[in-house]
C-alpha cells in the first residue's frame, strides 16, 4: 500500500510539471478552469467586503495600464476576459487572482506615484496570475494535505485563504519568495513591452523602501527584501531597456493620466 501511494506521488510529479514563463520547473495539480473559478468566486465575496472606488478618474487611470500590459501579456490559463476593480482603501497594495481579476487599492496611489511605477506594481500582479502562482500554493496545500480535489472540500472563505486572500479579504497573504521575485520579472518585462519605463520599477521599490515601518528578516519573510528586489530589477533592466525602446519605436506610448 505504501508503495502504491510513493509511486502515486511520483507519478504526479512526473505528469504536472509545469514550465513557468520564466522556465522555472513548476508543479501543477489543479485544472486551470478550477483556478479560475475559485478566484472567481473569491473575487466576488470580496466586492461585497471591502468598497469600490466607482470614481471614473481613478478607474479610467488603472484601466489604461492595465489594457497596455494585457496586450502584450500571453496567457495560457484560459482567462477569456479580465475585470479590474479599484478598492477604496488607504493600504499601498494591489493583487491579481487567478480567472483574470485584478485589484488596486486606493492607498497605492501615493506610492506609485506615476503611471510606469503602477505599470510594474499592475505588471507584476499579472506575472502571478499567467505564471500559475496561485495553482502553484494550492497544489503545495493539497500535497501536503494529501488532497487532489479543492472546490469540493474547501467554502469560500477557505478557498480565498488559499489564493492568498485573509480571512476579511482586506488582508493578502504573500505568495513565497521565489514567486514574489518571478512576478517581479514578469512584471519588468510586460511594463516594458507595454511602452512603459522599466527603470520606474526600482524607483518604485525606493518609494516602498522609504514607508519604514518594521520589516521582517528576508530569511524570516516571504517577501525578498526591497534592496533585494531592486537589485534583482536592476541585474534585469537592460535587457527591459531593449524591450522598451523596440515598443517605443513600435509606438507603443501609453497616455494614462490620474
Amino acid at each position: 500500500m505504501i508503495r502504491r501511494f510513493v509511486f502515486f506521488i511520483i507519478f504526479t510529479f512526473l505528469v504536472q510539471c509545469s514550465t513557468s514563463p520564466t522556465g522555472r520547473k513548476q508543479i501543477i495539480l489543479v485544472k486551470d478552469a478550477e483556478m479560475n473559478e475559485m478566484g472567481t468566486a473569491a473575487f466576488s465575496e470580496m466586492k461585497t467586503k471591502t468598497p469600490v472606488d466607482t470614481a471614473a478618474t481613478a478607474n479610467q487611470y488603472v484601466n489604461c495600464i492595465v489594457s497596455a500590459e494585457l496586450a502584450v501579456t500571453h496567457d495560457t490559463t484560459g482567462v477569456e476576459s479580465w475585470e479590474v476593480v479599484v478598492f477604496r482603501d488607504n493600504t499601498p497594495n494591489a493583487f491579481a487572482l487567478p480567472g483574470g481579476k485584478i485589484g488596486v487599492y486606493t492607498g497605492m496611489f501615493s506610492v506609485a506615484k506615476n503611471k510606469d511605477q503602477l505599470a510594474a506594481v499592475i505588471g507584476h500582479e499579472i506575472g502571478h496570475v499567467i505564471a500559475r502562482h496561485g495553482n502553484e500554493r494550492v497544489s503545495q496545500n493539497q500535497l501536503a494535505g494529501g488532497s487532489v480535489k479543492i472546490l469540493e472540500s474547501l467554502g469560500k472563505p477557505t478557498v480565498a485563504g488559499a489564493l492568498g486572500l485573509g480571512a476579511k479579504f482586506g488582508v493578502l497573504l504573500p505568495f513565497s519568495r521565489e514567486h514574489e521575485s518571478e512576478a517581479d520579472i514578469i512584471g519588468l518585462e510586460l511594463m516594458a513591452k507595454s511602452g512603459f519605463d522599466p527603470r520606474q520599477s526600482v524607483e518604485l521599490w525606493k518609494n516602498m523602501s522609504a514607508l519604514g515601518g518594521s520589516k521582517t528578516n528576508e530569511l524570516l519573510s516571504t517577501h525578498p527584501s526591497d534592496a533585494t528586489r531592486m537589485k534583482n530589477l536592476n541585474a534585469a533592466m537592460p535587457n527591459a531597456m531593449v524591450l522598451w525602446e523596440k515598443a517605443k519605436a513600435e509606438g507603443k506610448r501609453p497616455n494614462c493620466q490620474l
